[in-house]
């Protein structure tokens, strides 16, 4: 196994048809996960000027055996609709994909699995749960997880390889890169 760049070889032959384990992967660990979603949040999203929700910076959970990443997202919500400010957590997960135009990888398939907004009406709970997972699947759809540098896919390009599948691990993030004629 040899390692150049951040990609991992394993003997390359001159074949194009390469087994799964020789071709290069990319791997982004957790904490530079974190760290790129850290300079997305917060965001701000109003609902007709009765309620406003600030999305705090979420705290990132890899998911490998459901090849997604969960997060708990803090809340605070505040508005005329509301008799006081409140503060609460989302919690969801997602999956990503690979956008060549700007070598990103983005969040996608976003799940919304609960909101909670402790001490709220029961009727404003619901509203604002609506809300909630509305704004937050368009919160946070396509937001970019990673960008690769043209440098990080520079040797694969030259290889003929481009990113392939995306592969949720326990610490991490890795990217198979396949031959360009297969994809």
């Amino acid at each position: 196994m040899i390692a150049i760049a951040g990609f991992a070889f394993a003997s390359l032959g001159a074949s194009l048809s390469l087994p799964a384990a020789a071709l290069p992967r990319y791997r982004i660990s957790r904490e530079q996960l974190q760290r790129v979603l850290a300079e997305r949040f917060p965001r701000r999203y109003a609902v007709a000027g009765l309620v406003e929700l600030r999305m705090k910076e979420p705290q990132l959970q890899l998911r490998p055996e459901q090849n997604r990443i969960a997060s708990e997202l803090a809340i605070d919500a505040a508005g005329p609709a509301l008799a006081r400010g409140y503060t609460g957590l989302i919690d969801l997960d997602f999956a990503l994909r690979y956008e060549p135009s700007d070598r990103t990888l983005r969040a996608w398939q976003i799940r919304v699995q609960s909101v909670r907004l402790p001490g709220l009406a029961p009727d404003a709970a619901a509203l604002i749960d609506a809300y909630v997972r509305s704004a937050a699947q368009r919160a946070l759809l396509e937001v970019v997880v990673h960008r690769l540098r043209p440098g990080d896919l520079a040797l694969a390009d030259t290889m003929g390889f481009e990113p392939g599948d995306i592969t949720v691990e326990a610490d991490g993030l890795a990217i198979e890169f396949v031959p360009r004629a297969l994809r």
